[in-house]
Formats: structure tokens, sequence, C-alpha cells
């Protein structure tokens, strides 16, 4: 049986101002109520990770913090992106606590999920996924597409928890392997699972947003998808040499059809067919050449080595 564990609550925040003072009393009252029935310690925390917020976020969690003992927080020093401050609320993390559960500070994510994610822990496992059990509050466009995109990701060869974006718990012992991890170029959903150790998974439904607006819009939203495949999978190179050698063969035989059809005699039917060859042939390199230049645009990011996140100032710092 495993010792009573420390718990971190990881919650990235950016431009939170509206949504934060109704959501951190959820996430304290969480705290007292997992410590009230001996399953965490009563030092856990709540870990306010500020994202370079250009509004009241990082002020409202300086305030917290001095209000009640278990909130803290970081900021960064500029805006990173929702992986960089979920990465950099977890190595923060990593040498204080025995476990973390990184979640988001709308609300959407159920907090009552996280009682049987530490049961689980306390069985034996040092990863927990929060799966969600049905996508009813989404549309259907962005239900599609999202399903589709986890679909994708198994295609393509990468090892991805269907329906799991980044609510988890995470042992310190898996956190001390993840930091060896050094990817600019950020994909925590698809990474967490290379580590390896016993993980399982508890589903919970995801509501509506609390208040505020939501900070993944569409292009975010790709961006990230575009991150998850070329930062898990070479498959795509490979499906472009595939594709090369189909285009190249399909090629080959109208070079002997034309060929025949002049030793014939016939004239070869001419200008529109073959307008359409070459741009169909042309639009297949231009795509070719994209995938290829994404991935050596992450191979430029990668030999940078640019830190993946700055922190600037410590709630419990300032207390000092």
């Amino acid at each position: 049986m495993k010792k009573i564990p420390r718990l971190f609550i990881v919650i990235p925040c950016y431009n939170e101002q509206e949504v934060l003072p109704i959501t951190a009393p959820l996430f304290l009252n969480k705290i007292l109520s997992l410590a009230g029935a001996g399953k965490i310690t009563p030092d856990s925390r709540v870990l306010f990770v500020n994202d370079g917020s250009r509004d009241r976020t990082w002020d409202i969690i300086r305030m917290l913090s001095k209000q009640d003992e278990h909130y803290i927080g970081i900021c960064q020093s500029r805006n990173r992106g929702h992986q960089a401050a979920v990465l950099a609320g977890l190595m923060e993390a990593k040498e204080l606590c025995d476990i973390t559960i990184s979640i988001d500070c709308d609300g959407q994510d159920d907090i009552d999920a996280m009682d049987k994610m530490v049961d689980a822990y306390l069985e034996g496992y040092e990863v927990v996924y929060g799966v969600r059990s049905s996508r009813e509050t989404d549309t259907f466009f962005k239900r599609f597409t999202a399903e589709g995109f986890y679909k994708f990701l198994a295609m393509m060869g990468a090892e991805v928890v269907f329906n799991h974006a980044d609510y988890r718990l995470i042992s310190s012992r898996v956190l001390q392997e993840f930091a060896n991890y050094k990817e600019v170029n950020l994909y925590l959903r698809g990474m967490v699972p290379l580590v390896g150790f016993p993980s399982t998974s508890v589903s919970y439904s995801r509501a509506e947003r609390i208040a505020g607006e939501s900070h993944y819009p569409l292009k975010k939203m790709l961006g990230l998808a575009v991150d998850g495949v070329t930062s898990l999978s070479v498959k795509p190179l490979r499906l472009i040499f595939g594709l090369g050698i189909f285009i190249a063969f399909v090629s080959f035989l109208f070079c002997i059809w034309a060929l025949v059809t002049a030793l014939c005699g016939k004239a070869v039917a001419g200008w529109a067919s073959m307008t359409c060859i070459i741009c169909f042939v042309s639009g297949v390199q231009l795509i070719c050449l994209g995938i290829i230049a994404e991935y050596i645009g992450k191979i430029y990011m990668e030999t940078k080595q640019r830190p993946r996140y700055i922190i600037s100032e410590r709630t419990w710092k300032e207390e000092e």
C-alpha cells in the first residue's frame, strides 16, 4: 500500500480573470475533501500557472495565495501557449509533491473525477488519464473533427488515448523521467504515453465553460493537431514516398501509352489532358514540399534548444 501522497493540482491560466474567482474555490474544496478523506496530505496545493495573461489573472492568483496557503502560483515571462504552461507547472511541481493532476481553469472538466484518479494511483497506477465519456456539449463540427483527429493519429502510428486531452494524474516518479524529454514542439497528450509505467483511465462528462470565452479557436486547434502529427510520427513522410512512387508509376504508363500511340501514327490527345496532368502533379509536389517543410521547421526549432518556458515570478518567493 502506498503512503498518502502530496497532491499538486496544476492549472494553466491565460486571461482567466472572469472564471478564476469561480473555479478556484472549487479546486480548494476538492483538495480539502480529498485530504479529509485521508487520500492526500493536508499540505497539498493548487498550483496556478499564469501563461503571460494580459488581464488581472496574475493579480488574482497572488491575492488567492495570500488568502489561503493551499493556493500557490507561478508566472511565465510571456505567453508561450497552453502546452508549455502545463509543462512548466508539472516540472515545477515534480520536486515538491508525490502526484500531480493537470486540469484546465474553465471548469469544464469534472473535478470529482480526481477522486477516482487518486484511488487509481493508490492502487498502483502511475499515470491516470481523464477520458471524456461523450462529446454531447460539442458542436457537430468540433465533435466530428476531434474524434477524426484521434483516429487519424492512431492511423499514423502515434500512441494516444482516445478522447483524452490534458486532464490527467501523473506521479512524480513519472515526471522525473518525463523531464528527460527535451522537445520544444510539445504535444503532451501524445508524449506522456511514451514514458511508460502502469497507466489506466477514468471517464468523466465535460460541461460547458463556466464563464469567459474559449482560448482555443479553430486556428489554435489546427496548430495543435499539426504539432500532434509531426511530433509523434514520421508516417506522413513515408506516405509521401509511397505517393511519389505511385505517381511515377502512373506517369511511366502514360509515357508508354503516348509512345505506342505515336508509333501507331495516331495523334496524342492534346492540350487539355496534358494540362490537367501537369496541374495535378504540381499540386501534389507542393503538398509534399509543405509536409517536408513542416518537419524541417520542427528540426530547426529543436536545434536552437531554446527554453520551453521561463518563470518570472513565484508567489511563495514573495512570502519569504
